[in-house]
């Protein structure tokens, strides 16, 4: 069920992801029909465009902070801090400096 992580082991998530210069970078750890869940790492000034989800999505920042538009209104996300973006509501995702996030998509 779990990839591209090690199991039956103690880590960070946010140590399981590197920043790329100019780049919004993805590593999916689940990927089902019931679930989806992603860690991403966004430079600063990088985004991800207004999109909707198939699903419930909840987000936690993992370092530093992050801004997301979430029909149509604004919430800057801290470190430790936790969003749900409900489904087919837009949402979009900004880099305003560099972050990380954990996303979990139920459907």
């Amino acid at each position: 069920m779990y990839k591209n992580i090690e199991k039956q082991t103690k880590l960070q998530l946010k140590d399981q992801i590197d920043y790329q210069p100019g780049q919004v970078v993805s590593k999916t750890l689940v990927q089902n029909d019931k679930v989806s869940m992603t860690i991403f790492s966004f430079d600063k000034g990088e985004e991800i465009s207004t999109h909707a989800a198939g699903g419930d999505a909840i987000v936690t920042v993992l370092e530093g902070t992050g801004s997301f538009t979430v029909g149509g209104e604004v919430f800057s996300v801290n470190e430790g801090e936790t969003l749900i973006m409900p489904k087919d509501i837009p949402h979009a995702v900004c880099g305003e400096e560099k972050f990380k996030m954990q996303l979990t998509v139920s459907f």
